[in-house]
């Protein structure tokens, strides 16, 4: 059993107490509210995935995976196509990533759902897994991808989700499979040798970002078997002179987050995404919206000034213009800024061609301007302050202390409810089938096979169409 308090961290014990949380952790350790949350987010995460088979650059995505081999024991979301383990989890990783509306962890700056439970899936559908034990390794996989993240306190410099999520990818299977200490150890060590993901993809709003989550699934998996055979990896794969918080971020404080581990349950601490685009629009959506209540409106608007943190300035403004994709576009506020203003929502279906180039809402765009507020958090995304100047002279001003979704502001059970049937519709006609996918999910504990999760939401007609 896990102790019952924490205790004092010393420095290089954070691989310790990460494989101590792995290996010694059981189903019934965890709190309620860290299962629920679990739950919350399996759904979540489950219902952007089969969404995300309508996402730009799917079918190639697909039928590069699927030219690695073609069947085998895992089934993609959506499809159903049967694939080699590793094949599903790359796919089912960019599809729960692609549209950008994967839950978040705010305080690590990373989607730690969208590695790890692809790959933890992958592997339930190798071999015989009990809800129980699947729900354990997914809150372990997020504790140790949020752990990462959070020890962090520098500006992004590597694509985050990426990066953590192979780690929490990996010891999500690991706990699966029942490893011993050694064996995580190895899983860490030989996640470290696969991590990857650039933020020039962010910059540049290119699809390679939902790819690098595919990769960090499929890693997850690779540093999973690689530790099972016994090969040696490196041990000291987070702190070490070259471990991964050396490498990858420019300050960390390790000894800080060790003795935070499950004080909560980071599980506990994601995010829902209520609009699919980049969290750090999110702030200033929901002000255009409240603007918008307010009277505001594209025709008596003069401009419109957001003030937020450093890192709202990095990861989403930047210009709109004609001939944006869809991936640029999601990271865009002054866009989807224009479009919460314009059509008091943002969907799914404003990131088509024909709502990209629309030219109203492009030079509504152009309206739309940013300055940095004092905020000195690098991980920060409020306070955010929309202001409003009017054509009569007047102005108006909103400010966002807490996101829609946080743990803060969460989505009503209602508001969760019609987010997973608006994701599963964009797929399947049955409308049952988010009511089926909720029931499975809700009963994980007591399912014996945890594979019947999947079959509500996937359908092999679907391939053949």
């Amino acid at each position: 059993m896990v102790s019952a308090a924490p205790s004092e961290a010393t420095s290089g014990e954070l691989l310790d107490r990460l494989t101590g949380l792995a290996v010694e952790t059981a189903f019934s350790d965890l709190p309620p509210a860290a299962l629920r949350a679990t739950q919350t987010f399996l759904l979540d995460s489950l219902a952007v995935g089969v969404a995300g088979r309508t996402g730009p650059w799917r079918e190639e995505t697909l039928r590069l995976a699927l030219a690695w081999g073609h069947g085998g024991t895992a089934r993609i979301l959506g499809d159903g196509l049967s694939v080699p383990p590793a094949t599903a989890a790359f796919v089912n990783a960019w599809q729960m990533h692609c549209l950008e509306f994967d839950c978040v962890h705010e305080g690590a700056v990373a989607h730690v759902m969208s590695a790890v439970v692809p790959a933890a899936l992958a592997e339930c559908e190798r071999r015989a897994v009990d809800g129980q034990r699947l729900l354990l390794a997914l809150a372990i996989g997020v504790e140790v991808a949020a752990i990462l993240g959070l020890a962090a306190n520098a500006p992004l410099r590597f694509f985050r989700p990426a990066t953590v999520g192979a780690f929490g990818a990996a010891v999500a299977v690991g706990v699966l499979r029942g490893f011993d200490a050694a064996a995580i150890r190895r899983c860490f060590g030989h996640a470290l040798g696969q991590v990857a993901g650039t933020m020039q993809a962010h910059e540049e709003g290119k699809p390679t970002l939902p790819l690098q989550l595919g990769t960090a699934a499929r890693a997850g998996l690779v540093a999973a078997d690689l530790a099972q055979a016994g090969i040696p990896a490196p041990a000291d794969a987070l702190e070490g002179r070259y471990g991964y918080l050396s490498l990858f971020e420019t300050r960390s404080d390790a000894k800080s987050v060790t003795s935070q581990i499950r004080w909560p349950w980071r599980v506990t601490e994601l995010s829902h995404k209520p609009y699919p685009s980049g969290r750090a629009t999110h702030g200033g959506i929901e002000a255009a919206l409240r603007l918008r209540a307010q009277g505001v409106t594209s025709s008596n608007l003069r401009s419109m000034r957001l003030h937020a943190p450093p890192l709202i300035h990095q990861l989403v403004i930047r210009p709109a213009h004609q001939g944006m994709n869809a991936n640029y576009a999601r990271l865009c506020f002054p866009y989807v800024g224009a479009v919460a203003l314009e059509c008091g929502r943002v969907g799914l279906d404003h990131f088509s061609d024909q709502a990209l180039n629309q030219p109203s809402l492009l030079a509504l765009a152009k309206r739309f301007t940013a300055t940095v507020n004092e905020t000195s958090d690098p991980a920060a995304f409020v306070p955010q302050t929309l202001s409003a100047e009017l054509r009569d002279g007047r102005c108006v001003e909103v400010r966002i202390d807490d996101l829609l979704g946080s743990p803060s502001h969460p989505l009503t059970l209602e508001q969760q409810q019609a987010k997973t049937s608006t994701c599963l519709a964009a797929v399947f006609a049955d409308t049952s089938r988010a009511q089926r996918l909720m029931a499975a999910v809700r009963g994980l504990p007591q399912a014996t096979d945890a594979r019947t999760l999947l079959d509500p939401i996937t359908d092999p007609a679907l391939a053949e169409r």
